[in-house]
């Protein structure tokens, strides 16, 4: 195995074990990791989104996440509520149960970030391997979706 198959296999090792983990710890609350990631964006936005808004900004679901905002809707999470300006139109926002449960699922993602900041042995590591990761995701959906996140802090 050459070293250029074998970072493609340890970036999707690494995916879908930190995937496995963040699962196991989000399952006392009664989240995927796809969901959490909703509630997520939807509460470090500052005005209701609509789906369209709200998927442009997603990592989990590249295209359409209706099926995903559906059930985040379903379970009382969030809620649609008309658009100001264009009544046709709806957006997504927190429902108090749904900004209760983000703000948990904010601590479970404080502990799991501290557990992959310890796997790392320095800053300079750290920026290292965003700087060869967001190379490898610049040209896709999902890599859009986090420049588009990292301008909106």
């Amino acid at each position: 195995m050459d070293r250029i198959e074998e970072l493609r296999y340890l970036v999707l090792a690494a995916q879908r074990e930190g995937n496995r983990r963040l699962t196991e710890a989000l399952r006392p609350l009664g989240v995927t990791p796809a969901q959490s990631e909703v509630l997520t964006v939807l509460a470090g936005s500052h005005e209701p989104l609509s789906v369209k808004e709200l998927g442009a900004l997603l990592v989990c679901e590249t295209g359409s996440p209706s099926r995903l905002t559906r059930t985040v809707v379903a379970a009382g999470w969030a809620e649609q509520v008309p658009d100001e300006a264009d009544g046709r139109l709806t957006r997504l926002r927190l429902t108090p149960s749904g900004a209760e449960l983000a703000r948990q699922i904010a601590q479970v993602e404080a502990a799991f970030h501290a557990r992959l900041r310890a796997a790392l042995p320095d800053d300079e590591t750290a920026h290292s391997t965003i700087t060869v990761l967001r190379a490898l995701v610049a040209d896709g959906p999902a890599g859009a979706a986090i420049e588009r996140r990292r301008a909106r802090v």
